[in-house]
């Protein structure tokens, strides 16, 4: 063991662990993508069109979007239950996955 090479305690296992195989640890963890999947298990991706099976009330928009209405090009945020599309008249709309099937 060398003398000058850093150490860092490891949550997940309970260990301390040297910087570099840390480091590497990390880098294999930021490669994992969510996935996400619609309502009846279909993997969704960035681009994907969707189609709502529920009518859903927007909060804070006065608007209902009703079952069937087709949502283009959505955007994955990186949990796997919602998905961020837009849709005209609201801005920043968040769907959760279990409301759309994929198109």
């Amino acid at each position: 063991m060398s003398g000058d090479e850093d150490f860092v305690y490891d949550e997940a296992t309970g260990e301390w662990i040297s910087a570099s195989e840390a480091a590497a640890k990390s880098s294999a963890t930021d490669e994992d993508v969510v996935e996400v999947r619609d309502a009846v298990g279909n993997l969704l991706t960035d681009g994907d069109q969707v189609t709502l099976i529920k009518d859903l009330v927007v909060k804070g928009a006065g608007q209902t979007l009703k079952r069937g209405t087709l949502i283009k090009s959505i955007r994955l945020t990186g949990d796997p239950q919602e998905i961020d599309c837009r849709y005209e008249g609201i801005k920043g709309l968040v769907l959760r996955a279990e409301f759309v099937k994929k198109r």
